[in-house]
């Protein structure tokens, strides 16, 4: 089965966004390094970013996201940053015409959303965005591991990585710490 890894960058005061979406240097360490992150993508990472990254991305097969994040993003024009399949949870559903031979799903539900997700990534990881639906999936146990790509900037206030969870839930001490440049990289399981 699947392994659901809620998964972003971070500030270290636990933000991933501030009020106004804007994500400030949170995502510079992706510009700063001297290894290309993936083919002609632009994207250039530190040694040790780039080897914990890459094989991260390559073992997605889908994705779990709030409407909210595809709407900024237009859904990445129906192509997935990563893995195949986007799984979008929304009371809308997808927008008339839009690229309809994109494997874009939508559910009004997260757990229908990481139910969708696993069964389309099959054996490969299911990646939560992390903020409302993300911190949504995380409540209700639905979360295997915690991948935060820290970064060293306070915001204060904004979009929360776990967006509105109000109950305490343990983490078991990070089995992955990487530094990079600009970036920790920390990967927790969830303690059951």
């Amino acid at each position: 089965m699947s392994t659901v890894v809620m998964h972003n960058v971070v500030s270290v005061d636990g933000f991933i966004a501030d009020a106004n979406d804007e994500i400030g240097p949170l995502f510079d360490w992706y510009f700063n390094g001297d290894v290309d992150l993936v083919d002609g993508g632009g994207m250039k990472v530190s040694r040790a970013s780039a080897d914990y990254i890459r094989p991260m991305w390559a073992r997605i097969g889908s994705m779990v996201i709030g409407r909210h994040l595809f709407d900024m993003t237009n859904g990445w024009e129906g192509s997935p940053p990563t893995g195949e399949h986007v799984v979008v949870v929304s009371h809308r559903p997808k927008p008339d015409g839009w690229h309809p031979e994109a494997s874009y799903h939508f559910v009004d539900d997260v757990t229908q959303a990481i139910a969708k997700a696993r069964e389309l990534a099959g054996e490969r990881t299911v990646a939560v965005a992390a903020g409302e639906v993300g911190g949504r999936a995380f409540g209700l146990g639905l979360v295997d591991e915690v991948a935060m790509d820290v970064v060293p900037v306070v915001f204060g206030s904004g979009k929360r990585y776990f967006g509105s969870v109000d109950a305490q839930h343990l983490l078991e001490d990070p089995h992955v710490v990487i530094q990079g440049d600009r970036v920790l990289h920390l990967l927790y399981r969830v303690r059951r």
